[in-house]
């Protein structure tokens, strides 16, 4: 049985990894072992060990924490101005593609996206 913080866990690595734009394949070749075994730990198949999840932290250029960030969390939504939002926004992966795409634009694009999408949602 997958216990819920390895679980948790796995779904860090795997949104670190997607974040940065980097495979399992890329990912298991720096920290040395097989992409199948990223596979594992990202579903929490499998427990990663202290060592191998510092390797890892390396590897996604993060502190070993971000991996346990919200483990406490057991609400399945926050409601944020009137709207629901995932507890765990991250699980979604067409926010994470958003979140993607609004760093790829230039800071002062970005800048206005970001207010124009505040009225947005005010109006709403």
């Amino acid at each position: 049985m997958k216990h819920p913080v390895d679980v948790h866990v796995g779904k860090r690595i795997r949104h670190r990894r997607w974040m940065v734009g980097m495979t399992q394949q890329q990912l298991a070749e720096k920290v040395g072992i097989k992409f199948q075994q990223i596979q594992k730990y990202e579903t929490g198949m499998n427990r990663v060990s202290a060592s191998r999840l510092w390797d890892i932290s390396e590897a996604l250029e993060v502190p070993v924490a971000f991996f346990f960030d919200g483990v406490e969390v057991d609400t399945p939504e926050v409601v944020e101005n009137g709207a629901s939002v995932p507890a765990d926004i991250l699980a979604d992966k067409e926010a994470l593609e958003l979140v993607r795409s609004y760093y790829s634009i230039p800071a002062n694009q970005r800048r206005r996206l970001f207010e124009l999408a505040r009225v947005l949602s005010d109006v709403a």
